[in-house]
């Protein structure tokens, strides 16, 4: 996950523009703060009753420094769990919070619905903490277990912790993806991946020595099928190969199904699903592996245009692989 590399801190909170809630995962944000060594204060959904924008487990951090990362519902609450973040950050002490019925009659949640979250306080220095962003650079599915005053960070199959926890949240690896093509389509693809949060490694064997001009996780120029292999997908990987090259198709989808990867995809029309099924078949793999790849690759929303096939590409990826933040 690259939790050990420098990370923007979380941006300053403007809550007439929440630009911090299109963040989903705060684990970023958390070792932001961690590197810089300031305390943060972490508000979790723990209860819902009735519908909810969020699903419990849903998180928002807010920085000592003033940032924020995550949101927790339609933005109705984010305003006043930020005022009670900053006096847990200065005091040190949890609090439980309500709105909807129960909570605050001047901020009733228009759906007409309660939610409960909790809001603890993270030192730099936090066990849990460090645990947990170590579980995420490691790739391992983690879960996280807190009463507002004590936490605990598990791996499965470890002793629960001496309490009882009232947040219980589910934090698995996040989704990375590999693309292997250099065309539009495949470029449009890589470029909409990583501006979704996803970090994304583009593969173009024998490419350009330049990467291509938007960001990445990192551009290789490798034989695909040996870059694949080296980059151990895992079931939190996609790997969306979208090259016209045949012989490159071949070898990069070999590896990816040889592979643990969670989504293989692959660029092409239904009418070639025949002859690459064959092709594997004859290369040694069975069914099961060969029904594990989406030929073609993407949603059917229609349109061939490159920003088309990106926006079907992301749309399977999160499909297949996004995993809600729920209790384990």
């Amino acid at each position: 996950m690259g939790f050990d590399d420098p990370t923007p801190p979380a941006e300053m909170a403007d809550f007439d523009w929440p630009m911090f809630g299109l963040v989903d995962d705060v684990r970023p944000a958390l070792a932001a703060a961690r590197q810089a060594g300031r305390a943060v204060a972490l508000a979790t959904l723990y209860a819902v009753e009735g519908g909810a924008p969020r699903g419990i487990g849903a998180q928002m951090l807010i920085d000592a420094a003033g940032g924020a990362a995550g949101f927790l519902s339609g933005g109705c609450v984010e305003g006043d769990v930020a005022l009670h973040a900053r006096a847990v950050l200065d005091s040190g002490e949890p609090r439980r919070l309500t709105y909807g019925e129960g909570g605050p009659l001047d901020i009733a949640l228009p759906c007409g619905n309660r939610i409960e979250v909790l809001v603890e306080r993270i030192a730099p220095d936090d066990a849990a903490l460090a645990r947990l962003l170590a579980l995420a650079d490691a790739r391992i599915p983690a879960t996280w277990l807190s009463d507002g005053a004590r936490r605990a960070c598990l791996a499965e199959g470890e002793a629960a912790p001496d309490f009882t926890p009232l947040v219980r949240r589910s934090c698995v690896p996040p989704i990375r993806a590999i693309v292997v093509g250099g065309d539009p389509a495949a470029l449009a693809a890589a470029k909409l991946l990583s501006q979704t949060g996803i970090a994304t490694t583009l593969i173009r064997p024998k490419g350009p020595e330049a990467p291509p001009p938007f960001a990445l996780a990192a551009y290789l120029r490798e034989e695909a099928a040996e870059a694949i292999a080296a980059l151990a997908p895992d079931p939190w990987t996609a790997v969306c190969v979208m090259t016209h090259d045949l012989a490159v198709e071949q070898g990069a989808t070999a590896a990816a199904l040889a592979s643990a990867a969670g989504y293989v995809g692959v660029l092409g029309s239904r009418r070639r699903a025949p002859e690459r099924a064959a092709r594997l078949a004859q290369s040694g793999f069975d069914a099961e592996a060969i029904e594990r790849l989406h030929a073609p690759i993407g949603l059917p929303i229609g349109g061939k245009a490159p920003w088309d096939i990106a926006i079907a590409v992301v749309a399977e990826v999160v499909q297949r692989l996004a995993a809600p933040a729920e209790p384990s």
